[in-house]
């Protein structure tokens, strides 16, 4: 099996080394010894994800679902097992990026347009985890991320969308454009296009979910409520922080999280982790 993924932990940055011991963390925290079908989302913070999950005996025996384009490339060329939805509904566990997640783990989605496919693995999951930076990390949605909520739209849909947005109470709505790489809209893997809707600070998440999914014309929201299982977040000075769905939430202090890096080094293993 073709393995490409060799990481040097001396070309990263503090937080680069934490967000990808963050995500090391969650693997080892989350991967079912019988794993059998595991969902890769999208994004530059997922690549520490595959670089682990390659450290795992008998990973060439497990299907790996993308989210999009970009996970499916990083899938085959480390010459895992690629898989589709429809062949394999059953998903053991997920790993994936967010834009944002609140203080219930409610989390925006969408930012690199993979959003529908993002969702539909969440979905057949029994385990959904987030890794993501410190910056992520917040209190209610809307805080940090305010781009807007992404949307996937029905092209031919569009503009009565925009219409419909406007009316639940985003003043701006707006189709993302696919500059500077090319001329008009976005066209996400689907052929549908995506709308950023900022609402400002979300106070009813999932309220709003359902609000915009009604609409005529949307393929799906960028608002994930109530699906995450655990989230694990790289902060600047080293140290991960670890949030529960029961509410719980730990700090790895930024010594332990070296120290656990340069065995991860030397022997593969993490010591300050229980794999379930």
């Amino acid at each position: 099996m073709s393995r490409t993924l060799d990481l040097d932990s001396e070309d990263l940055s503090p937080i680069e080394l934490a967000k990808r011991q963050a995500c090391h963390m969650a693997v080892d925290e989350n991967l079912p010894k019988s794993a059998k079908v595991i969902g890769i989302g999208s994004g530059s913070t997922v690549v520490y994800v595959v670089e682990r999950l390659l450290k795992k005996p008998g990973i060439e025996n497990v299907v790996f679902l993308p989210t999009g384009f970009q996970s499916k490339e990083l899938i085959v060329s480390n010459g895992l097992r690629l898989g589709d939805p429809d062949c394999y509904p059953d998903v053991d566990v997920a790993f994936d990026g967010a834009d944002e997640v609140d203080a219930n783990l409610n989390c925006i989605k969408g930012g690199g347009a993979c959003l529908f496919q993002e969702k539909l693995i969440a979905v057949l999951t029994k385990r959904l985890v987030i890794v993501a930076d410190s910056r992520k990390n917040s209190e209610k949605l809307g805080a940090y991320w305010v781009k807007g909520v992404p949307i996937e739209v029905v092209p031919m849909a569009y503009t009565f969308v925009l219409r419909e947005l406007k009316r639940l109470g985003c003043k701006e709505p707006k189709l993302r454009m696919g500059a500077p790489g090319k001329a008009g809209p976005l066209v996400t893997d689907n052929g549908n296009f995506i709308i950023d809707a900022n609402f400002g600070l979300i106070d009813k998440p999932e309220e709003l979910f359902k609000q915009i999914k009604l609409i005529i014309g949307v393929v799906e929201v960028g608002i994930f409520s109530q699906m995450i299982q655990s989230a694990y977040f790289g902060n600047p000075d080293g140290s991960v922080t670890v949030k529960k769905n029961d509410g719980t939430q730990r700090i790895i202090p930024a010594e332990v999280t070296v120290a656990s890096a340069v065995q991860q080094k030397i022997t593969g293993e993490n010591p300050n982790v229980i794999t379930v």
